[in-house]
């Protein structure tokens, strides 16, 4: 192995260290960093997407590790998140190198930016764990809230798992530490699995890059859901706030940079 080569495979996988670190510690957002840079290093939007949405199922095997062992988790409440969610991101996954991208990340990174102000403003939100809405109408609202972002995150590139803690939290009434607990280990093995399976079926990801990847993210995802853990919610509801206004501004400036450049090829 060539120099030139080590040092893309460790820099591959520092990416991803610190990417799944900090998308294991807030619940979401491994793309704000990982797809950007994929996308700089020469690969084109379909097979970056299928790259990194493969390296992001390590992110779920991470934090499961670490996670499981806290026994947060309800096995019933489980199989009702994979049930809802999984036909969405299937379906997402499907369509998404169909779809026109600039409007869905226009709409995507204002309501993500939306998200990080609501939590911001809610000093208390996710903050004790007071389970609701688990009668009959508060499961089929919540079904379908799961639903729908299952199709957003098989659709999009980064920040849908922040969606799922967010409404995990405000509707069921989680605190922060628990939801994304649910999070990294139903939709980052789960949902993300699924809907890398789905975009690997359309296009050929970059083989050679994904071992590093990888391996930084099972690294990284273990040591962001060991400092969530250790450290609660509080920390917990700070970076996912942080960190759900930085993708959101991310994704609101790529969506006006491919609406500038289609109206200047037009």
């Amino acid at each position: 192995m060539t120099l030139d080569l080590l040092l893309e495979q460790f820099g591959l996988f520092v990416l991803s260290l610190l990417a799944n670190g900090l998308s294991a510690l807030a619940g979401g957002g491994a793309g704000l960093l990982q797809l950007p840079v994929l996308l700089f290093l020469g690969l084109s939007f379909s097979v970056a997407l299928a790259t990194h949405k493969i390296a992001s199922v390590a992110l779920g095997l991470g934090a499961t590790l670490r996670h499981l062992r806290e026994g947060h988790l309800e096995p019933r409440f489980c199989g009702f998140i994979l049930a809802c969610g999984l036909p969405g991101v299937v379906f997402g996954a499907w369509s998404v190198l169909k779809l026109p991208e600039a409007w869905t990340l226009l709409a995507l990174g204002l309501l993500t930016c939306g998200l990080g102000i609501y939590s911001s403003c809610k000093k208390q939100l996710g903050m004790e764990f007071k389970p609701r809405n688990r009668d009959r109408r508060g499961l089929v609202i919540g079904g379908a809230g799961l639903l729908l972002i299952g199709i957003l995150n098989g659709s999009l590139t980064s920040g849908t798992g922040l969606f799922v803690t967010l409404w995990l939290v405000r509707w069921f009434g989680l605190d922060y530490q628990r939801a994304v607990s649910y999070v990294l280990v139903l939709v980052g093995v789960f949902w993300n699995g699924f809907g890398a399976l789905t975009i690997a079926m359309q296009q050929v990801p970059k083989w050679p890059w994904l071992p590093a990847l990888l391996l930084g993210a099972l690294v990284g995802a273990y040591a962001g859901a060991h400092l969530s853990i250790a450290k609660g919610n509080r920390l917990v509801k700070r970076t996912f706030e942080t960190l759900t206004i930085l993708v959101g501004i991310k994704l609101t400036a790529d969506a006006l940079s491919l609406l500038h450049l289609f109206q200047s090829t037009a």
